[in-house]
């Protein structure tokens, strides 16, 4: 861009970039909407990976309102990406068939953001990456967050410092592993939420977090049922059938067994 030249509206936002990049490949007048919302869904991830990054330095810092802040916005965003699947459903069956074998092998399965930001609240499977090729720069992406410590692995180094006696095994883990539920971390737990204070707050926005995600995921798999049905996805994918698979899967799984003792 010209930096001697005065900034506008459109060069800040660089719209001439951003509205020329749909380009539908038919004629279908619901292609266009198809591609929008899956667009801004990709703009929604980064910026929940711009803000999961921040509230885990907040976490890092001992900086419980700032955490708490940046845990209600990753909230709202989730709601206004659950939202969109309600325009997304004003396209019948038939709308999305009139174009969907101009999408060739490309699928939502194949968002790396989205997978980034599964390695980011605390998945550890190589099948998130293992169909992009080496180098590829998803792929990267996701192996690099899949080797940090997830957002469940910073609240429980929060929570050390805030002098609750989490093990030290579980502060010094291999973050490359999956986290496993645990009663040990759950009486822990436990007292944080008998103490009521700035890390039970933290632990409840972390329950909302995770809540948000899974009502993300049943939308999504009804969604793609009413439009497709139990067909097999683009690209291969086995559609509604796999993302049936991924519901009632919490990803802070301690935060949800210590409610029954409280």
């Amino acid at each position: 861009m010209d930096e001697s030249a005065a900034l506008t509206y459109g060069s800040y936002l660089a719209l001439d970039e951003v509205l020329g990049a749909q380009r539908p490949r038919s004629d279908e007048h619901d292609e266009m909407l198809f591609i929008v919302i899956h667009q801004v869904y990709e703009l929604w991830f980064k910026q929940l990976l711009h803000e999961l990054g921040h509230a885990q330095r907040k976490l890092a810092e001992g900086n419980t309102p700032h955490a708490l802040h940046t845990l209600k916005r990753l909230l709202s965003i989730l709601k206004v990406v659950v939202a969109q699947i309600d325009v997304l459903e004003t396209m019948t069956p038939r709308q999305f068939t009139s174009f969907r074998t101009r999408l060739d092998a490309s699928s939502g399965f194949q968002s790396a953001q989205f997978r980034e930001l599964e390695a980011v609240l605390g998945r550890r499977d190589e099948a998130a990456f293992a169909h992009y090729p080496q180098g590829d720069p998803g792929r990267e992406r996701i192996s690099a967050a899949m080797a940090r410590p997830s957002l469940y692995d910073s609240f429980l180094r929060y929570l050390a410092a805030q002098g609750y006696p989490v093990p030290a095994q579980w502060l010094e883990r291999d973050v490359r592993t999956p986290a496993a539920p645990s009663p040990e971390l759950q009486k822990i737990l436990l007292a944080v939420y008998t103490d009521d204070g700035g890390p039970a707050q933290v632990a409840e926005r972390l329950v909302d977090l995770d809540e948000g995600l899974q009502e993300w995921r049943y939308r999504h798999v009804m969604m793609v049922r009413r439009t497709i049905g139990d067909k097999s996805g683009t690209g291969g994918s086995s559609g509604a059938e796999y993302l049936r698979g991924t519901l009632f899967h919490p990803v802070f799984p301690d935060l949800w067994a210590v409610r029954s003792q409280l």
